[in-house]
């Protein structure tokens, strides 16, 4: 049996002022303007997994708009992630959550992004399925390589013996994010791929993977399926849970597991993939006007003006002389950076976050 679990607490932090706390990235129709980035992912996975099968992590704070969103999935497929421990801690109480919903014995999860972008979609199904029968056969994890079509400084890599499109390999070693050098040298090499954070696991393989190189993990795991068979109210096991959710040291998987585990293989992939990680991207998966700029404006006038991206949706937007701008409107704010300087847009949440503690203090005096 296949199950998805698509991530998505996530705040999105590099499109502000367009995503917020409670509108994430994922909820946002940055590419499709009749569907969410959330809503894509899900109608992405359908045709091969049913909507039964198909769960959700997220938070207390975005929980409700999602179920807004994806009306399809059962309510209790929405599952609550009490705590922020990142996706260690997610994927292991995804895989908790979803064994004790389906109850069968043989479940392969898919775990994905809610907010990434794909432009071959069959060809990213076949790769689903293909990953889904060599994990069953083999208990292996299978993690999806993208085979890189440019150096690219904002993706981690990953190290393989071979390089061959759909053919599984071995991993040599996982890569953080290098500098631009470094990058154009794994490209040239041919046996790096961008680390796409997609992967494939038997339940019972990622159980026993955290058994192994995460025991403190897998022990509160199993301290929170016991919950289920305790005669609790839901408020007092509500209680326990969070509780629990606060004993995770917050890690990632790539690092508490994959880095770690010997029975891992990788499949070179490349269907179009793009996790869309700041507003300069969307150059990448958008159309374009005469002059090269990204119109999402309720009304955009461009006087001697290129190569822009301009989102809006209440105001006439003029541009005039203006070249590699990224402009956005929002009803409570106005960002205007360089598209080279769109990933210090967490500085200016920073920044904010700073003025209101000042002004609580003040108000406090």
């Amino acid at each position: 049996m296949l199950a998805a679990f698509i991530m998505a607490g996530g705040s999105g932090e590099r499109f502000w002022p367009l995503s917020t706390k409670e509108k994430p990235k994922q909820l946002l129709k940055l590419i499709d303007e009749d569907r969410s980035l959330i809503k894509m992912t899900v109608d992405r996975v359908l045709p091969i997994i049913s909507a039964d099968k198909i769960f959700i992590g997220t938070n207390a704070i975005q929980a409700e708009a999602i179920r807004k969103e994806l009306p399809e999935l059962p309510y209790e497929n929405i599952i609550v992630e009490p705590a922020f421990k990142d996706t260690a801690a997610a994927i292991g109480y995804g895989a908790v959550k979803i064994k004790e919903k389906l109850k069968e014995n043989q479940i392969t999860m898919v775990v994905l992004a809610s907010d990434h972008i794909i432009k071959n979609e069959d060809n990213f199904r076949k790769r689903i399925v293909g990953a889904s029968e060599i994990a069953l056969k083999t208990n292996s994890i299978i993690t999806l390589g993208i085979k890189p079509n440019k150096p690219e400084t904002g993706y981690g890599y990953i190290e393989v013996k071979d390089a061959y499109i759909g053919e599984p390999s071995q991993v040599i070693r996982f890569w953080e994010k290098p500098n631009l050098e470094r990058a154009e040298e794994y490209v040239e090499a041919g046996n790096y791929l961008w680390n796409s954070g997609m992967f494939v696991i038997g339940l019972d393989t990622i159980m026993e993977s955290f058994k192994k190189y995460m025991p403190r993990h897998f022990e509160i795991f199993n301290k929170i399926s016991e919950l289920n068979n305790k005669n609790l109210e839901i408020e007092d096991k509500d209680k326990e849970l969070k509780i629990l959710f606060e004993k995770f040291e917050k890690i990632s998987i790539d690092f508490g597991i994959m880095e770690k585990a010997q029975n891992i293989q990788v499949i070179p992939v490349d269907f179009g993939w793009n996790d869309v990680g700041s507003y300069p991207a969307l150059d990448e998966v958008l159309e374009h006007n005469e002059n090269g700029t990204i119109n999402r404006a309720k009304e955009l006038i461009e006087i001697g003006s290129k190569n822009n991206i301009i989102i809006g949706t209440k105001k006439i937007i003029a541009t005039i002389g203006l070249e590699g701008l990224v402009v956005v409107e929002t009803k409570d704010a106005l960002l205007v950076c360089r598209k080279e300087r769109a990933q210090d847009i967490k500085k200016v949440l920073k920044e904010i976050a700073e003025r209101a503690k000042i002004f609580e203090n003040k108000k406090g005096e």
